[in-house]
């Protein structure tokens, strides 16, 4: 048996973690003297307690944690976890480079002028408008919704959308020069901008981000407008999914769910701050195709888990912005976003948010 310091010293924990590890039910000593409560561990204790180390070393949550060591004898699973996680970790370093590039600007903007540049095709900027305008809120106390992110990468640039309710993501690849930026761009301007892209041409646009503005030039014609001076909000963790935690997929003919939308498909009615409201539910049938389903069938006694409630209107607006005779769904259970995608793209996609049933 080893004491709870000797396990410290072979797995690089300190006691006081181990004790931590204890009352949390992850790393659990093999005996506790009745007398005074010294923990006891076993060898076989020390990889895993050297696996928490490593875990903790790296900033994994101990809700991960404690499932890597659950799956520890199943690799293909575990190693899932460590992807996710890694994902997470290269994801937080690109948003603390961009965020690190825009504070510096506000300490010396003359030392760290921010001019960034990209040349992409047209039609990608404006597919990518297209896919996102509809998501554009419209309410006046929260003017950081009213407007389009423009998120530049370092092949391109992300537009993102959301009225709180939903959110529209699109991308348009392109070469960059300068560095990463974002740039909340009003409405309007994006109208603006979306009617020159429509210019009888073959050349490319010119998307430029300086001082506080942006501009848009095709064929020589330009846009421009300032931005607005609010933060939006952190979209990127509504795309951060566990890897052992998939939602289910479901395609959907678009042309018979939208005419089943307009000619109004079954709904309940919920009241949504304090609103009555209509809500389409959503399920899934026996042959993994969506299904609506019907007030009598959510009142009754075999319901199934899988259902989600959505506002039909803002399911028919994604509908059509995505475009594309099929689409896939994703349901993730009542509580969690709907997404809706094209098939292979996983760039561009809308989220609804759900409606508790």
């Amino acid at each position: 048996m080893l004491s709870i310091g000797e396990l410290a010293r072979a797995s690089g924990l300190t006691v006081s973690a181990l004790r931590f590890y204890d009352r949390c039910g992850v790393l659990t000593p093999t005996l506790v003297d009745p007398v005074n409560g010294y923990r006891w561990y076993t060898d076989a204790q020390v990889t895993p307690a050297r696996l928490v180390a490593g875990l903790r070393r790296v900033g994994m949550p101990l809700v991960e944690i404690t499932a890597a060591l659950r799956l520890r004898h199943e690799p293909a699973r575990v190693g899932r976890l460590f992807d996710a996680h890694l994902r997470r970790l290269e994801d937080g370093l690109a948003d603390a480079r961009r965020e690190l590039s825009r504070v510096r600007t506000l300490i010396d903007p003359e030392e760290y002028p921010m001019t960034t540049t990209i040349v992409l095709a047209r039609t990608d900027l404006a597919a990518a408008v297209d896919a996102v305008r509809f998501a554009v809120g419209t309410d006046p106390d929260l003017p950081m919704l009213t407007g389009v992110l423009l998120d530049v990468e370092s092949d391109g640039v992300r537009l993102v959308a959301t009225d709180r309710y939903r959110m529209a993501l699109a991308r348009a690849g392109g070469r960059v020069d300068g560095p990463p930026v974002r740039a909340l761009l009003p409405a309007a301007a994006v109208d603006e901008f979306r009617a020159l892209l429509d210019a009888d041409t073959q050349e490319q646009a010119h998307l430029t981000l300086a001082e506080g503005r942006v501009a848009v030039t095709v064929a020589g014609a330009v846009a421009s407008s300032a931005v607005l001076p609010y933060e939006f909000t952190d979209y990127r963790r509504l795309l951060r999914r566990p890897a052992d935690a998939p939602a289910r997929q479901v395609p959907v003919d678009v042309a018979r769910l939208r005419a089943a939308l307009r000619a109004g498909t079954p709904t309940v009615t919920r009241v949504h701050e304090g609103v009555p409201l209509p809500v389409t539910v959503l399920g899934v049938d026996d042959h993994d195709g969506l299904r609506l389903v019907d007030a009598t069938e959510l009142a009754g006694p075999d319901r199934t888990d899988l259902l989600v409630g959505v506002n039909g209107d803002f399911l028919l607006d994604a509908l059509e912005a995505a475009g594309g005779p099929q689409l896939m769904l994703e349901l993730d259970g009542p509580i969690a976003p709907l997404a809706v995608r094209r098939p292979g793209d996983e760039d561009t996609f809308s989220i609804l948010m759900p409606i508790r049933l």
